[in-house]
């Protein structure tokens, strides 16, 4: 088995520009809610956000060789999604290695690990999503793989796969046609924009959830 795939199928500019218009919560909900990769996996700081192809790496627990040729390999517009054992205690990411993640265009880090150098990584402004900040360094001694299917944050998420990030957390498209799943995005924007609309007019519409109650035995009682 090769540890290293140089390369793999990216989707279309047209298809990560047209998905890159929706929330990560958005996307979820409108593919059936499936995709969000696990909660603890936020940005190191608010306001971040990404979205973008994957390419991806598995590191050992305590290592992080395979992200510098993860890096290497990288085309703009990339999202480096990075196995890391789901380990905490560790910090194989800095500021270093954002600054390199720019020089090649990447647009963003997952990663199912600690990073460090937190005051670093938010002054550069680099998206960077994890588990949170460990000082604790790492090794670059044990082989993983790179552009292999991986699991991070419970979700399998494939190169080429659409990720996509904000303060809510991380979601991999898994809806396979964008232009279905666009307008299931757009249809839950648009009803979720008019709901909040009639709230602040002081109007809930509810009787469909009175039923829905009535029909599971609920009973009121002044």
């Amino acid at each position: 088995m090769a540890h290293v795939i140089r390369n793999f199928q990216r989707p279309s500019k047209a298809d990560i520009e047209a998905i890159s218009k929706f929330s990560p919560a958005t996307i979820h909900e409108a593919q059936g809610k499936l995709g969000a990769l696990d909660y603890r996996i936020k940005p190191i700081k608010p306001g971040l956000k990404i979205c973008g192809p994957a390419i991806t790496a598995k590191c050992h627990i305590g290592d992080n060789l395979m992200i510098f040729e993860a890096i290497n390999l990288a085309k703009p517009g990339d999202v480096l999604v990075i196995d890391g054992g789901d380990n905490p205690n560790q910090g194989g990411f800095g500021d270093v290695l954002a600054a390199a993640c720019i020089g090649k265009g990447i647009v963003g880090f997952v990663v199912s690990a600690a990073v460090r150098d937190g005051k670093g990584l938010r002054e550069i402004g680099f998206p960077v999503f994890s588990l949170g900040l460990c000082m604790k360094g790492t090794s670059k001694d044990t082989l993983g793989t790179i552009n292999h299917p991986v699991v991070v944050g419970g979700e399998l998420i494939s190169p080429g796969d659409i990720v996509c990030g904000d303060d809510d957390g991380v979601v991999v498209v898994r809806e396979r046609d964008i232009p279905k799943l666009v307008k299931a995005c757009r249809e839950r924007d648009d009803h979720e924009n008019h709901m909040m609309e009639l709230h602040r007019q002081g109007k809930m519409d509810i009787e469909d959830r009175y039923e829905m109650m009535r029909s599971k035995g609920c009973v009121w009682a002044d």
